[in-house]
């Protein structure tokens, strides 16, 4: 384990560091300084594990942090390898620029890309419903489906953790220990990070690609409709939208292995979703089990 002492503190390579409460600009002043542009410090967007801002060139460059045993086991380079799926809407990737923080025990990788057609519906989990028009529905539609037919030795990595079947199965039955083993039948590349602050509307656009690879059908449907569950209205929507991957067996899987996260042992107290979540997995949990 990595370890370095910086302003007083400890740090460790498997720490959990939230860059919405720490100093950034030092990060930033070296991203201008590598790839040769400056950054609308005042219009930082600032997120759990990255942060992003326009470039003086019309670009978007986006800062994510991860420990350097992650990075080095997980490999990275989602954003770049995303820029050959075909037929999504996603931003098109211009470059990127990659260096290890000894004092900080963790690897840094700057993202520049175009800039978004629109700003992002919601945060990760929305409490009132976005108002989307049918083409944004069928845009996000398409995109899905398209991104299910692609190729890639890409795994994913939903919540930074290469997802495996054992991983979701213990996931599972941490949180719902009488549900059946998980079993998968069909992987499938997936954005693995789906929520409503990495997609645009009104017009349609997926980002945030960092996580994306083969996983186990339905799980980008299922992290949606987990974001939505506040909102009885729109994840009936979600539902309806993509039931296909929804109601599959390994559609089922994912969403248990969503709310698990959700409703499990370490639930927020304060999240409107547990209950509904709770009562969703009860359902599922009993659609799984063999007659």
């Amino acid at each position: 384990m990595l370890a370095a002492t910086v302003a007083g503190m400890t740090l460790t390579d498997d720490r959990v560091v939230d860059l919405r409460r720490v100093p950034v600009d030092h990060v930033l002043d070296r991203v201008e300084q590598r790839l040769g542009t400056v950054l609308d410090r005042a219009g930082v967007v600032r997120k759990r594990r990255s942060v992003g801002a326009r470039s003086d060139r019309g670009s978007w460059v986006r800062v994510e942090r991860r420990p350097w045993e992650r990075a080095r086991a997980q490999g990275w380079n989602g954003i770049e390898s995303a820029a050959a799926v075909m037929d999504v809407a996603m931003p098109t990737w211009w470059g990127s620029v990659v260096w290890q923080d000894p004092a900080d025990g963790a690897i840094w990788r700057a993202d520049e890309t175009t800039l978004l057609p629109d700003c992002p519906v919601g945060t990760a989990v929305v409490a009132t419903a976005p108002e989307l028009s049918s083409s944004w529905w069928r845009a996000l539609n398409s995109s899905l489906d398209a991104l299910a037919g692609q190729t890639t030795v890409r795994v994913a990595t939903p919540d930074t953790e290469l997802i495996t079947e054992q991983l979701v199965d213990a996931t599972i039955r941490a949180a719902f220990p009488e549900a059946p083993n998980a079993v998968v039948e069909r992987w499938v590349p997936a954005h693995a990070d789906l929520n409503w602050a990495n997609v645009t509307g009104p017009e349609f656009c997926l980002f945030d690609w960092e996580d994306w690879g083969l996983a186990p059908r339905g799980l980008d449907s299922a992290t949606l409709l987990a974001a939505s569950l506040a909102v009885p209205d729109l994840a009936d929507r979600v539902r309806h939208e993509r039931r296909a991957d929804l109601e599959s067996r390994d559609g089922k899987v994912m969403r248990l292995f969503v709310l698990a996260k959700i409703a499990g042992p370490h639930a927020h107290p304060d999240d409107p979703r547990v209950g509904p979540a709770r009562r969703e997995a009860d359902q599922l949990v009993r659609e799984l089990h063999p007659a």
